[in-house]
């Protein structure tokens, strides 16, 4: 099978977490309780990910000035991107399932957040090195609970079944087009070029988790939330080194 295709398949299934979590809400009532646990666990592998797999491996790959470059750009995006939503009222201010009619711009995150994770994902098979197994993982917990939470506020202001499904299918076609796209446009890059790519997913992650993920989850499950989190990045930790 080609590289390109196993990238491909790789996006695909990591962006058909988000639409397994829409699935989830829009037939099974799940107690918010819950959405916010898996989603502080999510926290903790997304942070281990982005710590041990993607800013080291930019720094090897490329050295110390393209990693921070990077991460710092992919962290103003993300929270300028945000801002934007913020402005047009789309993100969710008050919590997991309390303000119906916001799914929408958890969905908008999605999007932002799916498209440099899965380019990560492509551009970690350059080389014939093969998936990353640690950010496979990291991804797709933490996919399960956006697209679950955002269904459930998406249903509750009226949104019809087509048109939800419809909007996630079409997000995780994006991821596997932009898997592709790292693997097929930055195989032979330069170095310093993947490195800034790399670290900028990991700024914009750091960004996410910080920004939406914690507060979120910390809204619902309070004082579990740092506990959760801490068993996520252990897992991650664990996936990495026996990796």
């Amino acid at each position: 099978m080609p590289d390109w295709l196993l990238a491909a398949i790789a996006g695909l299934l990591a962006g058909g977490a988000l639409l397994a979590g829409a699935i989830i809400a829009w037939f099974v009532r799940v107690p918010t309780r819950i959405v916010a646990g898996v989603m502080a666990f999510g926290a903790g592998v997304l942070t281990s990910a982005l710590a041990f797999d993607l800013v080291l491996e930019a720094q090897n790959e490329g050295g110390f000035w393209p990693t921070v470059g990077g991460f710092a750009v992919g962290a103003v995006v993300y929270v300028a991107a945000n801002r934007l939503l913020d402005r047009f009222g789309q993100r969710n201010p008050r919590g997991l399932g309390e303000s119906p009619g916001t799914g929408l711009g958890i969905a908008l995150g999605a999007l932002l957040d799916g498209i440099p994770e899965s380019a990560v994902l492509g551009l970690s098979m350059v080389g014939g090195g093969g998936v990353s197994i640690p950010v496979f993982v990291a991804i797709v917990i933490s996919n399960v609970p956006e697209g679950l939470s955002s269904t459930a506020d998406l249903k509750a202001s009226g949104r019809s079944r087509t048109y939800v499904f419809v909007l996630w299918t079409c997000i995780t076609l994006a991821s596997a087009v932009a898997a592709v796209g790292g693997f097929v446009l930055l195989n032979g890059a330069s170095g310093e070029l993947i490195a800034f790519i790399t670290a900028l997913a990991a700024g914009a992650i750091l960004a996410m988790i910080c920004d939406t993920m914690i507060p979120e989850a910390f809204r619902t499950a309070h004082a579990w939330t740092g506990l959760l989190s801490t068993a996520g990045f252990l897992l991650s930790y664990a996936i990495h080194v026996g990796g």
